[in-house]
Order: structure tokens, then sequence, then C-alpha cells
């Protein structure tokens, strides 16, 4: 499925299920599938409110601590064969409340590191 699909076929229903006012500002990064030229025009006309993404921005989405968690914890159990993946993937489906919760409570002090970075990359 490509990008501009998904976004077709899910943007305005997920902002109807989240009850987003129309108010609210569409943001992504700068992978190359966002800025292709179709993409840019679809969201002209179907997004009213965009927020332009700098070049080196950093990644704030706390959904990468996770990742970063799965891939550290993957390495270390030095897994070599699918059945062992497979558990690993299990137990990453077991995320408690209490992380999800720590990674949307360390949100501000992500940000705050990169507003002294002036919007690039910083350590968090």
């Amino acid at each position: 499925m490509k990008y501009l699909d998904i976004l077709n076929k899910n943007l305005k229903q997920s902002a109807q299920k989240l009850s987003l006012r129309s108010n609210s500002i569409f943001q992504q990064d700068n992978d190359l599938k966002y800025t292709a030229e179709i993409v840019k025009l679809w969201l002209l006309y179907n997004c009213k409110m965009q927020s332009p993404t700098p070049p080196q921005s950093p990644d704030l989405k706390g959904i990468e601590n996770l990742w970063y968690e799965f891939e550290t914890s993957v390495q270390k159990h030095n897994i070599r064969n699918k059945e062992y993946l497979k558990t690993a993937t299990r137990r990453m489906g077991k995320i408690t409340p209490e992380i999800t919760q720590t990674l949307v409570h360390s949100a501000p002090c992500r940000l705050e590191a990169v507003l002294k970075a002036k919007g690039y990359a910083a350590k968090y």
C-alpha cells in the first residue's frame, strides 16, 4: 500500500475517531515518501494546517524509545532464529501501561532539549 493510499483511507477517519478539531495541525517527518510532490499536493487540498519540519529535525515520537528497547533486547539475547524472535516479539507486546506512561511523561523533557538545541538533534 502506498503512503498516499494510507492518507486517503485513514487520515480523516482517524481525526474523527480521535475527536480532533479542524484547527489540529498535521505533522510528519522528512522521509522521502512523505515529501513526494503528489503527497504535498494531496495534503495541500486535504489538510488545512500543516507544520513544516526542518531538515535535521529530531524524532520526538515516544514509539522510537520503545523500538530502541526492543532492538536492544533482541541484540542482548543474541536472537538467531525465528522462534526466539517470536518470543521476543511477544514480550514486546506486553508493554505495561507504566512504560507508556513514562514515555508520555518524558515528552516535555524531550521538547525542552530540542528547544535548547534550537530544533536540531538533541540528547534526551
